[in-house]
């Protein structure tokens, strides 16, 4: 590959980022702090989230006998979302964006429990005899 072609890339794209938020805050003024705001806490809250609920969803994964894949696999969207949010412009919170709204992201798989068998049940039983009146008086009275 082209080294000059990564360079430019490099270069590009936080000057397209800039650019981005010029343009926006050219459109909606002050607004547009306030939404890069938003869009770094919303990043951190994500990442936060992530980072505690990753080691049960993989565990729920592995329990549940599926491949911890697709657990691994949506976490790591949902933390490379949170970086891109965190990260100011408008090319990467439309790219944060569509990993979030990426199918299966957010869907949480039906909890597979393995049959039981209701036919039998297994145990001991004996009869206990009545209890009577004069044993047992009540003691509300």
């Amino acid at each position: 590959m082209y080294p000059w072609l990564i360079l430019f890339a490099l270069i590009a794209f936080p000057v397209g980022e800039a650019l981005s938020i010029m343009w926006v805050a050219g459109h909606i003024g002050w607004w547009a702090l306030l939404w890069l705001a938003a869009a770094f806490f919303g990043g951190l809250a994500l990442i936060r989230f992530e980072r505690v609920a990753f080691a049960p969803r993989m565990l729920f994964s592995m329990q549940r006998g599926d491949s911890p894949l697709r657990a691994l696999l949506a976490s790591t969207r949902l933390f490379m979302a949170g970086g891109l949010l965190m990260f100011p412009g408008l090319i990467t919170d439309v790219m944060a964006l569509a990993l979030l709204l990426y199918p299966g992201t957010w869907k949480r798989p039906p909890i597979a429990r393995p049959a039981a068998n209701d036919d039998i049940i297994e145990g001991e039983f004996r009869r206990e005899p009545e209890a009577s009146a004069e044993k047992f008086p009540r003691r509300d009275t």
